[in-house]
């Protein structure tokens, strides 16, 4: 094979990774900033604070900045805020991919990219329009962002060869995790040395140079790449002949209808519903019910989250030094690594709701459950390839649309079962998300194919009449 220092695929994957990275920091800013934002006696009237747990004292006398402005939104309103990002991010999945298999990956996610960090910039404005303004930008954020990862799984089928899928779509989805981890504390140093708008501004305008780097370094295909070296691109062509299609047509019927796909559907959906319910909720189970605030400590909500890229990284090369080096077949490693990445994280959330107020285990056991559930990126998450190469931009806006679906779903029914606050309502949403990803990892155990299928290679049509 050839090397992968300085390679063209490579460099691909890391631009990729800071888009990512980039990606997630817009779309987690403002959780951190919202907190600002707000008028401190709009939210507490709502909020009961159990005393099952004593209060941790962390008093840090810095001297923080109280000149943004504030607003009177209530519980309700601060969850439309939210929410209102995967109103918009679930509508441009399955268009994303389609469009990604006509016109190239490389516009289509940098557009997306550069949308989302323009109208990021337009955030403290629309917030002070008002609500309605703030919904609809934080809705169109989601519309730019929706193309992204469909856009990216395009690019990686024409890029990617078989036995370096794993590595390198690891690196370049892992950048997702990286942004939390980094803007999650940072976003709070802001908003308290600073002022929350900047947390917007500096965000926004990292995510346009980004696109000008973009724009000039990264090509659609090995063939149209301007520096790819002759040994690169034949090694990437030659790797791929047999798993593209060539047909124009996308043979919807029988993907609908294959069941590979739906065990991807399947996962997806519930390594989701997990995901984020902690991502919405952890701050406030460590708030109300042990006590600890973790805006204060945006390094401990991020810790989880640095788990999990590490172990996003660190499960890329292994699964393909299983495949490559130990014959283990494709469909084996996406198998064990999804049950891995899903029973692991549903058992150590379970016991985070036993532990009581033992702060150091809950925080403990929230990271294991995160960090384990890296495995599944090369698990179900990068399925897509492994089946329909050609058309993996599409299947992935496909399962990701009902992969959003959680995101919108699960934090509103988390926040009605919980409205007293008692760790046995709290033990509740964490049974519900462990049962969801036990069926998830069960249903893909039995149903998932490692293998091309027929309907996504060229002569499938012929066979047929």
């Amino acid at each position: 094979s050839v090397p992968a220092c300085c390679s063209a695929r490579y460099n691909l994957a890391l631009l990729a990774c800071f888009g990512f990275f980039l990606l997630y920091a817009l779309r987690v800013n403002l959780s951190v900033a919202l907190v600002d934002m707000v008028e401190p006696n709009t939210s507490l009237a709502k909020n009961v604070t159990s005393n099952v747990c004593p209060e941790h004292s962390s008093a840090i006398n810095a001297p923080r900045n109280t000149t943004g402005e504030k607003y009177s939104w209530d519980a309700d309103t601060q969850g439309w805020i939210l929410g209102s990002f995967f109103y918009g991010y679930i509508i441009t999945q399955i268009p994303g991919g389609y469009l990604a298999s006509k016109i190239g990956g490389k516009l289509l996610l940098g557009f997306g990219i550069f949308g989302t960090s323009v109208f990021t910039l337009l955030t403290p404005l629309a917030a002070n329009l008002g609500v309605g303004y703030l919904i609809a930008v934080r809705a169109l954020e989601g519309l730019g962002e929706g193309v992204t990862f469909p856009a990216m799984h395009s690019m990686w089928s024409s890029w990617a060869p078989p036995l370096e899928r794993s590595k390198l779509l690891s690196i370049s989805y892992a950048g997702a995790q990286l942004g939390t981890v980094v803007s999650l504390p940072l976003s709070g140093l802001i908003c308290y040395y600073m002022n929350w708008v900047y947390v917007f501004y500096i965000f926004g305008a990292l995510g346009v140079l980004w696109w000008f780097f973009w724009m000039c370094l990264v090509s659609d295909t090995p063939e149209t790449h301007r520096s790819i070296s002759h040994a690169e691109r034949e090694y990437i062509l030659s790797s791929l002949k047999d798993q593209l299609s060539t047909q124009n047509s996308v043979p919807w019927r029988p993907m609908l209808e294959s069941l590979p796909l739906w065990a991807i559907v399947v996962a997806h959906f519930s390594y989701n519903w997990t995901f984020y319910t902690l991502l919405t909720l952890l701050p406030t189970y460590m708030k109300e019910i042990l006590r600890f605030d973790a805006q204060e400590n945006g390094f401990l909500s991020a810790l989880p989250y640095f788990g999990c890229w590490l172990c996003i990284i660190l499960s890329g090369q292994i699964a393909d030094y299983l495949r490559e080096k130990q014959n283990f077949s494709t469909v084996c490693v996406r198998k064990c690594f999804t049950l891995i990445g899903m029973i692991g994280p549903a058992v150590f959330l379970v016991a985070a709701g036993f532990i009581g107020c033992n702060y150091a285990l809950a925080v403990a056991f929230v990271t294991i459950s995160t960090t384990l559930g890296g495995f599944c990126t090369s698990g179900y998450s990068i399925n897509h390839l492994d089946i329909a190469p050609s058309y993996a931009g599409i299947l992935l806006g496909i399962t990701n649309s009902f992969a959003t679906i959680p995101g919108m779903v699960g934090p509103v029914i988390a926040k009605n079962l919980t409205h007293n606050n008692t760790v046995g309502e709290w033990q509740m949403v964490f049974y519900i998300a462990a049962s969801i990803n036990l069926f998830g990892a069960i249903f893909f155990a039995l149903f998932a194919s490692g293998e091309v299928q027929d309907w996504a290679v060229s002569g499938y049509h012929l066979h047929r009449n």
